[in-house]
C-alpha cells in the first residue's frame, strides 16, 4: 500500500509538471484531488480541498479526518443566511482537537455559498479543529480576509442547506444534525 501511495503521489506530481510544460493552468488542488467527504444522515458532501490558500489549515482537516476525530461530532452553530458551524467534539462551540492552533492563512479569495473556512476566537492565530460552510453569497462577505478558506463544497450544498437551524442570534441548535462519518478522497 505505501508503494502505491508513494506511485500516486509521483503521478500526480508528473502531471502537474507535464500540465505546467504545455502551458495547460492546473492548480494545486486539482493536481491533488483531495477531496472532503462528510456523510450526513440525509446524504455526502463533498468538499474541494484548497491547499493551495491554505495548506496548514489543509493538512490539519486531512489529519484530524483520517483519525476519525470529526466522526459523530455535531453542527453546533448554525444561522440562517449566515453559515453551519461544526468541528468541536464537545459541542459548545469552545473546544477543539489536542493539536496546537494554527497561524492565520488568510487570502482575498471571496467568501460567497459553499465556502468553507476555519472558524477561530478572536485571536487570528486560533483556528484549530472547528469549521464553517457558508450558506449564501452575502452572509459571510464580511469575513473575506479575516478567516481561513480552506475549502469549497462541490457537491451536497442542498443538503448543508437542510442542516437544522439554531436559535435566532446565537445559532446554537437544541438537537443538532451531526456528521456521522468524515474521510479524505
Amino acid at each position: 500500500m505505501r508503494s502505491m501511495n508513494r506511485f500516486l503521489r509521483f503521478a500526480s506530481a508528473a502531471a502537474v509538471v507535464t500540465a505546467m510544460a504545455f502551458g495547460v493552468g492546473v492548480t494545486s488542488a486539482e493536481a491533488a484531488g483531495d477531496k472532503l467527504i462528510i456523510q450526513l444522515n440525509s446524504g455526502k458532501v463533498v468538499i474541494k480541498l484548497r491547499p493551495d490558500l491554505a495548506p496548514k489549515h489543509v493538512e490539519r482537516v486531512k489529519t484530524l479526518a483520517a483519525q476519525g476525530f470529526y466522526d459523530g461530532v455535531k453542527w453546533h452553530r448554525v444561522m440562517e443566511g449566515f453559515m453551519a458551524q461544526t468541528g468541536d467534539p464537545t459541542g459548545t462551540g469552545m473546544g477543539g482537537s489536542k493539536l496546537p492552533d494554527l497561524p492565520a492563512e488568510f487570502t482575498p479569495e471571496p467568501y460567497k455559498r459553499g465556502t468553507v473556512g476555519a472558524a477561530r476566537t478572536q485571536d487570528p492565530d486560533s483556528a484549530n479543529s472547528q469549521f464553517f460552510i457558508c450558506f449564501d453569497d452575502n452572509g459571510c462577505r464580511g469575513l473575506t480576509g479575516q478567516y481561513t478558506v480552506w475549502g469549497e463544497v462541490v457537491d451536497g450544498m442542498e443538503l448543508v442547506d437542510k442542516i437544522k437551524r439554531g436559535a435566532p442570534g446565537s445559532g446554537t441548535v437544541a438537537n443538532p444534525d451531526v456528521m456521522e462519518k468524515v474521510t479524505v478522497e
